[in-house]
């Protein structure tokens, strides 16, 4: 279409094409589909439209909880209280209390389905437009093209969202947008839609320790004075947003236990470690070294511990890196600069409110890394939420050369997620929609998951993963699993699955370690980027304190290089057109005005 200057048409028949292949996967059987009493995920999304539009907000987390009582938090009840009041217009035999349980009219699957692609279409979809405006700006028209189209027909959020049926794109659509307001310097609406995620599913919770590392980190780069304020609003934006949200819950309008018992629904620590066969560490290590649930019979609390600190420790690394990137390349203030009239002033080194944060090449990664962290070792964990880390995996995969380790890992990563979900896409009927969706994908990246690639070990991982998935599918198809070991083929797909995910999580480790060090160099290095006292009275080549030769120099510009083509870039691009590119070589610009007697 470029070729033949239909440029126009890219986006719009893009965003068209993927709604009718949402609808089209809609067509089949979804998650509890004619299977009473508990009919399942849809079900439980239907349930609780019932429930939003016939009680009062004190009783949504109290009312007959042992069927499908609600258990996300306020946001996802407002939005089904919206659909419900919506839905009962049309016809109210849908949503009548406690009559229309198990319902599965044509009109009804109907309507369900269609909210789920309203919801998407409103925020999910725009999100992904404007990340590939924002995050590659730098890059052409072509490009950002090809990321929209990598991004909106990701088959994991397909299948499970419009096949599955639930409403995860709004939960990462988002956070996606208090991504794309990070890279524009709009760290208050960024915060904003991050709570609203939290607020809408509290899986979010698997980013928030990155988010939160990333808003501190800006904080310390500008410094005591502009880095105060902006914590001050950011703390206060961020508690007001949670208490309108959760408002209906709280003194004076309901008692404190009203709160608490919805708090209680949202953590449901009772649960146990894992139910069903998830490729996380706790299944595979289930399966080949110890049997937790034994081991720590009576002891839940201790095992709860040990998850806790085992995800600390996974995604311990980004966060560190997100402050640490922070600190040494903060705004300082220069203690002696001498003017042409000779009178020694402290400089500012001040930047714009609005100037992205110099970690911003680090936010992918971190997030990767601690939503790995948290699919991988934390409690109670769904094969659903492979989905997280996902989210910014394919973020980087959409800016990624064809053929280098981003774009590999990018891909197998999500051929390997959808993957893990199959136990559970097969209880669905969704098989056909399985196999079409991955192909479709693949056939968009240019991907052959049937070519042998022999050249580097992630071509030889991803031969060996492919050859393993594509050999388990016939093979269950025809073998019987032996009494003895009925879940033998879930077992088998976790075996392949976890080993990938966690190469996934170290690998995001290191390309934050190796990201990091071309930002702003690794402790004790003494390569930061961080303004240093010197007394010779011309500070221009020591502001920016970058190395000049020597492997630090070539390791900077090779990975530097590859971290600004997704984020760093294009923030500072749109940040240019506020008259602002880079506050270092700003204020080496002010430094020289300075000298030449010009006064700023």
């Amino acid at each position: 279409m470029h070729k033949q200057g239909m440029k126009a048409w890219v986006v719009p028949l893009a965003i068209a094409t993927s709604a009718w292949v949402k609808w089209s996967i809609g067509l089949g059987d979804y998650s509890g589909h004619a299977t009473p009493p508990m009919f399942g995920d849809y079900e439980a999304q239907r349930h609780w439209m019932e429930l939003a539009i016939h009680l009062a907000p004190q009783q949504w987390y109290t009312y007959d909880l042992q069927y499908w009582g609600l258990d996300y938090p306020p946001l996802t009840a407002y939005i089904s209280w919206l659909c419900g009041k919506v839905g009962s217009l049309i016809d109210p035999s849908w949503f009548a209390f406690e009559e229309s349980r198990g319902i599965e009219t044509y009109n009804s699957k109907l309507f369900m389905r269609s909210t789920v692609v309203a919801l998407d279409m409103l925020v999910y979809v725009p999100a992904l437009y404007a990340f590939t405006r924002i995050w590659h700006k730098s890059r052409s028209l072509r490009t950002q093209h090809a990321s929209l189209l990598i991004l909106l027909f990701q088959p994991a959020l397909l299948l499970v969202d419009f096949g599955h049926f639930q409403y995860n794109s709004v939960m990462l659509g988002l956070t996606l947008l208090a991504l794309n307001s990070f890279a524009v310097g709009r760290d208050l609406l960024g915060a904003v839609c991050f709570v609203l995620s939290l607020a809408f599913k509290q899986m979010a919770l698997y980013y928030a320790p990155v988010i939160g590392s990333y808003l501190l980190g800006k904080c310390i780069f500008l410094g005591p004075v502009q880095g105060t304020r902006l914590f001050i609003r950011l703390a206060v934006v961020t508690l007001s947003s949670f208490t309108l949200l959760f408002a209906p819950f709280l003194p004076p309008i309901a008692p404190l236990s009203t709160f608490f018992a919805a708090i209680s629904r949202i953590f449901p620590f009772a649960r146990g470690l894992f139910e069903d066969k998830v490729a996380n560490f706790w299944c595979f290590t289930n399966v080949t070294l110890v049997k937790w649930k034994q081991l720590f019979l009576g002891k839940e609390s201790r095992l709860i511990k040990l998850s806790a600190a085992l995800t600390v420790a996974g995604f311990l690394p980004a966060v560190f890196g997100l402050l640490w990137g922070s600190f040494k390349t903060r705004l300082r203030t220069h203690p002696q600069v001498v003017s042409r009239e000779g009178e020694a002033r402290a400089i500012s080194l001040a930047a714009p409110a609005r100037t992205p944060s110099p970690t911003l090449p680090l936010l992918l990664y971190a997030l990767l890394t601690t939503s790995m962290s948290f699919f991988l070792f934390s409690f109670q964990v769904h094969e659903k939420t492979i989905l997280l880390p996902l989210l910014p995996l394919t973020l980087l995969l959409s800016g990624a050369t064809v053929g280098d380790e981003v774009y590999s890992l990018g891909i197998l990563g999500n051929v390997v997620g959808v993957f893990s979900m199959w136990p559970l896409l097969k209880r669905d009927g969704l098989g056909v929609q399985y196999i079409a969706t991955l192909l479709l994908w693949c056939r968009l990246v240019g991907y052959n998951p049937f070519c042998l690639r022999l050249d580097s070990f992630v071509g030889l991982l991803s031969t060996a993963v492919n050859a393993a998935m594509i050999l388990l599918h016939p093979l269950e198809l025809i073998v019987t699993p032996p009494n003895r070991y009925p879940d033998l083929f879930p077992v088998l797909n976790v075996l392949v699955s976890t080993p990938v995910f966690g190469f996934i999580w170290l690998w995001s480790i290191k390309r934050g370690i190796e990201v990091g060090w071309a930002l702003g160099g690794l402790p004790g290095s003494g390569t930061d980027r961080g303004f240093k006292d010197h007394d010779d009275g011309n500070p221009t080549e020591e502001l920016l304190n970058l190395p000049t030769a020597g492997p630090v120099k070539s390791m900077r510009r090779e990975h530097g290089a590859r971290a600004v083509s997704l984020g760093h870039a294009s923030g500072l691009t749109l940040a240019s057109t506020s008259g602002y590119r880079d506050p270092r070589r700003r204020a080496v610009d002010r430094l020289r005005g300075s000298s030449a007697g010009i006064d700023e």
